[in-house]
């Protein structure tokens, strides 16, 4: 079955629910082509990367109206412009920030089951938000500023205690700021960010090698405000943030 393709100027009434799957630096953007889709019983569910679009979503259209979600696949654009799947992972996580299951979401979870992929309806989704910022945050900061994958970064001299240095500044602010990741899911990460040969990398670097825009601002600048706020100091993160934001101006003068 072909889904329906709808414009901005198609749309004539309020949806049901909104799958918003942006890049977080287009975010702004996505809200005005979407935003007389959403009526009083609309459902947002972003699945974008870090916590400040649910800031500018509840700002907008107002806290009851945006739920949670995240989106783990790893992919890429190959030259011809086609999606290329680089693992087999490929889960769609959703539900109420407060971990309640509401109608709402129960008839989403219905929706989105037998698609092809793996959908689950989470009673802890926005703590999986915050834990898949821990990740995406280490892993962008570290591939980004080394300009090398996990594996070329532990080969490097201090390159395993720079990576879990990084790490532990993450971890730090997001218990402080958020919610604390588990101690399993922390283990986890430090085995994984340090193993050997590793050719593990976020869609982060890979915009970066190809000159494309980053979520940079998103990813690591709104952890770093967050860090400030809560008065902790993030001097990896610091030199991350400043790193990406020279290519970021460099890339939108070319």
């Amino acid at each position: 079955m072909r889904p329906k393709l709808v414009t901005t100027d198609d749309i004539d009434a309020p949806y049901d629910a909104v799958l918003l799957a942006v890049k977080a630096y287009s975010l702004d953007a996505a809200i005005d082509d979407f935003a007389a889709a959403v009526g009083p019983e609309t459902t947002i569910v972003p699945v974008l990367n870090g916590m400040r679009h649910v800031d500018i979503l509840q700002e907008r259209f107002g806290k009851e109206a945006v739920g949670g979600g995240v989106c783990k696949v790893a992919t890429t654009i190959d030259s011809d412009g086609r999606i290329v799947q680089l693992a087999t992972f490929q889960e769609l996580a959703y539900g109420e920030r407060d971990g309640a299951v509401s109608p709402r979401m129960e008839e989403f979870d219905a929706f989105m089951r037998g698609a092809g992929f793996d959908a689950r309806l989470s009673r802890s989704i926005e703590y999986e938000m915050w834990e898949k910022w821990v990740l995406l945050a280490t892993l962008g900061g570290i591939t980004c500023l080394m300009r090398g994958d996990i594996g070329e970064v532990v080969a490097a001299p201090g390159g395993a205690s720079f990576i879990l240095s990084f790490l532990d500044e993450v971890v730090t602010v997001v218990a402080a700021a958020g919610r604390a990741p588990k101690p399993a899911f922390v283990e986890g990460a430090r085995t994984t960010l340090t193993t050997p040969g590793s050719t593990q990398s976020p869609s982060m670097f890979r915009d970066l090698q190809q000159g494309s825009p980053i979520e940079a601002d998103q990813i690591i600048g709104d952890l770093l405000a967050r860090g400030r706020k809560a008065g902790i100091a993030t001097p990896l993160l610091a030199a991350a943030y400043a790193h990406m934001s020279i290519y970021q101006r460099r890339i939108a003068k070319s």
